[in-house]
């Protein structure tokens, strides 16, 4: 079915990522916390680690070897395990508590604001996201992003890429899948997107992962719209 933009209704985001440099945010809070502490730690390492078991700590969740667990309690269980691989000793709980809400800390991309603000002038803008509602709820008050809704994997209890993720934000809506256009920086994202009936936008973070990124670079198929920033995505949908 071709791609029409005057049918879509919403977009819907992915946030880390796409939305939200994750890696260089983890990065900078990790550093602080190293010199509040006299810690020597490659923080890179230490950030791609955390990040590194995110969908592991997920897969738990979706087949059923954990109940439903909001992401802030998966992160913190894997930061447990990375302070003890990362030899990181003499946090206090809080300090431990404070690190792992780092999450709810994570800067924006350059262009992101700017491109939602013009990009709400004519949608309804909601993320999809398997954040917590608290950790996106605070993202969004610390970098200004303007979210209509915060919905995703929590309010559906489901985690992406999961059908019901996709589905249950439409429907929250009060929208059909096909009137939201999801907006990723991730194929795999888009491709569970799609299958569910939403159509996708691709825009491509090269440096989520750092300068060696090899991943996601550039679309793997034919989304309705490719584009190079939040910027480009607004100008083509003519906002």
């Amino acid at each position: 079915m071709a791609f029409e933009p005057t049918s879509i209704k919403a977009l819907t985001f992915d946030v880390f990522g796409t939305v939200v440099d994750w890696r260089s945010s983890i990065i900078r809070e990790g550093e602080a916390v190293g010199q509040a502490h006299k810690l020597s730690v490659d923080w890179g390492k230490f950030a791609d680690a955390w990040r590194g078991l995110y969908q592991p700590m997920m897969d738990r969740v979706r087949t059923g070897e954990l109940p439903w667990t909001r992401l802030d309690d998966l992160h913190r269980m894997a930061l447990d395990r990375l302070l003890k691989d990362f030899a990181i000793m003499g946090l206090s709980e809080a300090q431990i508590d404070d690190l792992n809400r780092a999450w709810h800390r994570l800067d924006p991309w350059p262009d992101v604001v700017a491109g939602l603000t013009r990009l709400r002038r004519k949608y309804i803008l909601a993320t999809l996201s398997n954040g917590n509602v608290a950790l996106i709820v605070n993202m969004a008050r610390r970098a200004g992003l303007p979210w209509d809704a915060v919905l995703g994997a929590e309010v559906a209890r489901h985690y992406k890429p999961q059908r019901e993720a996709y589905l249950t934000t439409a429907d929250l809506l009060g929208l059909r899948p096909e009137q939201c256009l999801m907006v990723a920086a991730h194929n795999g994202d888009l491709a569970k997107a799609s299958e569910a009936g939403l159509r996708t936008a691709f825009v491509p973070r090269p440096k989520e992962h750092g300068p060696h990124q090899t991943k996601d670079v550039k679309p793997a198929q034919a989304w309705d719209v490719v584009a190079d920033s939040f910027l480009d995505l607004a100008t083509r949908l003519g906002c």
